[in-house]
C-alpha cells in the first residue's frame, strides 16, 4: 500500500477505537490515510485522535468544503485508491446496500470508483440476521469485498461472531486489493524456513533461518494474483491466509513435499535453508550425557534445488545463496550448476542482512550475467523485487510462446 491513498470510514460501534490502530498500521506501511467519521462514531473516539495519527483533517460533515473548488465527498472519493470501512455497523451496511447516501461516508462510497473493503462489527444476533446477511451478499455481488467478523466475546457480554476481524487480516486484504495482479494464472511454489535433522527424540541439528524471507515471497506472490503453495520448515510465523500450507520438518520431508507439488507449479522459489547433512543414525531413546565426547556420523541430505533444476522444464527456478565471502562467485557457480534462472545472493555478514531481522541486503543474479544490487530494505520489498524479475521472465516466455505459434 506504499504510496496509496486510503479513505478510512469509521462508524458508530464500540470497535471504533480499533480503527485508530488500523490507521496507524496503514500509515506505517506507506499509505496516506484520510478518515471519515459518522456522527455516531465521534461518540466513541474523537476526530482529534485520527487527525493526530494521520496528519490529515478528519471529515464528518457532508457539506464540508476541502478547498475553494472542491466538495468534500467528491474530492475524497476521487483521490481514494481504496475505501475501507472499519468498523462497519449493520446500519451503514444497510444504507449502502439500499443506495442511501445521507451522510459524508455513505455519499463518498456512492461516489467512488475505488474498491470498497467492508469490515463488519456488531452484535452476534445482528450479524446473523437474514436482513444483514442479505445486504452483505448484495454488496458482495456488486463488487464490495468483506473481511468477515471474528468470533469471541462481544461488548454486549455475549459470545459469537460479530467482533471486528483482527487488524492483521484487514491490512492483508487491503494490501491484496492494492497490489497489481501481474501473476494471475501462475502457480508459485515457495520453500521457507529451516529444516531439523534429529539424532534422538529431544535433539536435532538446524540453522538460524526464521522463514521470514520465504513467507514474504509467498505472501507477495499471493497478493499479485498467483496461486501459492508454501512448503515450510519449523518456524514461529503465523500461517499465511489464502495460501496452501505444507508443514515439514526434515530435509527429506521437504524434498518429498516439493516433488509432490512440482507438477502444477509454473515457478519455484527455493528460499528455505535446508540442512546439507543429517545424522546417519537416530537413537530411539535420549542420548545420555557422559564424560566422553559425543561423536556421530553425518550423511548428505538430498539436494532439492539441484533435483528440481534437472527436471524443471519451462518452470522458472529461483534459488538463494547465503554466503560469508566471495558472494558473487559462489552464487554464480551455484546458479549455473543447478540450472536456476535467478539466484538471490545474500552476504549475512552485512549489518541489516541475515536471518532474524525484518530487512535484507541482496544481489539478484541472472543466467545472462546480469546483476541487480538491492540496498537495505524490508523483506517484503525484497520479495516484490524478486517477483518483479519472475514476472518479467513470465512475460518473455509468454511472448516467445506466441511467436512460435505464428
Amino acid at each position: 500500500m506504499k504510496g496509496k491513498t486510503i479513505v478510512l470510514g469509521v462508524t458508530g460501534g464500540i470497535a471504533a477505537y480499533k480503527a485508530a490502530e488500523l490507521a496507524r498500521e496503514c500509515i506505517k506501511r506507506g499509505a496516506a490515510v484520510h478518515v471519515i467519521m459518522t456522527r455516531n462514531a465521534t461518540e466513541f473516539v474523537t476526530p482529534l485522535t485520527f487527525q493526530t495519527l494521520t496528519g490529515n483533517p478528519v471529515s464528518v460533515d457532508t457539506f464540508q468544503l476541502t478547498g475553494e473548488w472542491e466538495i468534500g465527498h467528491i474530492s475524497l472519493a476521487e483521490s481514494a485508491h481504496l475505501v475501507l470501512l472499519a468498523p462497519a455497523t449493520a446500519n451503514v451496511i444497510g444504507k449502502i446496500a439500499g443506495g442511501i447516501a445521507d451522510d459524508l461516508l455513505t455519499t463518498t462510497v456512492m461516489a467512488t470508483r475505488a474498491p470498497v473493503l467492508i469490515c463488519p462489527a456488531m452484535n452476534v444476533n445482528m450479524y446473523s440476521n437474514p436482513i444483514v446477511r442479505e445486504n452483505m451478499e448484495k454488496l458482495a455481488a456488486k463488487g464490495c469485498r468483506f473481511v468477515e467478523a471474528g468470533y469471541g466475546e462481544l461488548a454486549c457480554k455475549t459470545e459469537g461472531y460479530g467482533r471486528l476481524a483482527c487488524l492483521e487480516d484487514i491490512v492483508e486484504d487491503a494490501e491484496d486489493i492494492l497490489t497489481a495482479k501481474d501473476l494471475v494464472g501462475q502457480h508459485v511454489l515457495v520453500t521457507a524456513g529451516p529444516t531439523r535433522e534429529a539424532f534422538d527424540p529431544v535433539r536435532f541439528i538446524t540453522n538460524y533461518s526464521t522463514g521470514k524471507m520465504g513467507y514474504a515471497v509467498a505472501v507477495a506472490a499471493k497478493r499479485r494474483g498467483a496461486k501459492v503453495t508454501l512448503v515450510s520448515g519449523p518456524t514461529s510465523l503465523p500461517q499465511p491466509r489464502g495460501i496452501r500450507f505444507v508443514p515439514v520438518s526434515s530435509a527429506r520431508e521437504m524434498r518429498d513435499a516439493v516433488m509432490s507439488n512440482l507438477t502444477e507449479s509454473t515457478a519455484v522459489v527455493k528460499s528455505a535453508a535446508v540442512a546439507d547433512y543429517r545424522p546417519a543414525g537416530f537413537s530411539e531413546s535420549k542420548i545420555k550425557k557422559t564424560d566422553r565426547p559425543l561423536e556421530f556420523k553425518l550423511e548428505r541430505n538430498p539436494d532439492i534445488i539441484s533435483e528440481v533444476g534437472k527436471i524443471k522444464g519451462d518452470r522458472i527456478l529461483v534459488g538463494f545463496a547465503v554466503e560469508t565471502d566471495n558472494l558473487v562467485g559462489y552464487a554464480t557457480k551455484k546458479m549455473k550448476e543447478k540450472n536456476m534462472d535467478l539466484i538471490v545472493a545474500n552476504d549475512i555478514t552485512q549489518p541489516g542482512a541475515g536471518f532474524a531481522g525484518e530487512t535484507n541486503i541482496v544481489k539478484i543474479l541472472d543466467r545472462e550475467g546480469g546483476s541487480e544490487d538491492l540496498p537495505l530494505m524490508d523483506k517484503m520489498d525484497v520479495a516484490h523485487r524478486i517477483l518483479d524479475r519472475v514476472a518479467e521472465l513470465v512475460g518473455k516466455r509468454k511472448g516467445a510462446a506466441r511467436a512460435r505459434k505464428r
